[in-house]
């Protein structure tokens, strides 16, 4: 997998990636509850962090 393939641009795509509305999930990333990144003005996610936050979360396990 390339850093390209993995990665999300846009609230548009990370809530999509994640199953949430787009306002959904620009609240999680407002309150830090969500791994993110920006790029200039674009906020930016790695498939890969989103996937492990998801499973810290289910397996109980304090996010980080």
């Amino acid at each position: 997998m390339t850093i390209a393939d993995d990665k999300l641009r846009g609230i548009a795509a990370i809530a999509a990636f994640i199953g949430e509305s787009e306002r959904r999930t620009h609240y999680l990333i407002e309150r830090k509850l969500l791994p993110y990144g920006r790029e200039g003005a674009s906020i930016i996610a790695s498939k890969k962090r989103l996937l492990e936050h998801h499973a810290r979360l289910t397996s109980g396990e304090v996010a980080a």
